[in-house]
């Protein structure tokens, strides 16, 4: 497996926030596991919202020629969990992302904060919320 940049890993980012993703989150994982280079961790308040970010994600992703491998999760709307290969995304109900704290049981993975990230961060104005905490290594 390759190592993505992190600005690769910002369309990534881009798409899940396309859809108000809330406190996304990108963990370097790829020198804890071969499973992926990256996760990104995201939620939304409602079983809909979260299946209406992974549609957005899987749709966006799409038409800039990523397809998913596959997709898990979509209908019920509790953990839609996206494999892309090197990047596998995980977008929560918030009660199920307290849950299974993936943050917490990656711990060791460095945070990435792509530029879409900080944007986000330093925006008053958008009303994605982001947790500038989940970024301090």
């Amino acid at each position: 497996m390759t190592k993505t940049s992190d600005a690769e890993l910002d369309v990534y980012v881009k798409s899940a926030l396309g859809k108000k993703a809330r406190n996304p989150v990108l963990l370097d994982v790829g020198h804890l596991t071969s499973l992926a280079d990256a996760f990104l961790i995201c939620h939304g308040t409602s079983n809909r919202q979260v299946s209406a970010i992974a549609e957005h994600i899987q749709r966006d992703l799409k038409k800039q020629g990523i397809k998913a491998l596959s997709v898990d999760g979509l209908k019920e709307g509790h953990w839609v969990l996206m494999d892309y290969g090197h990047v596998v995304i995980h977008v929560f109900f918030e009660s199920t992302r307290s849950f299974y704290n993936l943050e917490g049981l990656w711990s060791d993975a460095r945070r990435i904060q792509t530029e879409s990230l900080r944007q986000v961060v330093d925006d008053p104005d958008d009303d994605c919320e982001v947790d500038e905490s989940l970024f301090i290594e």
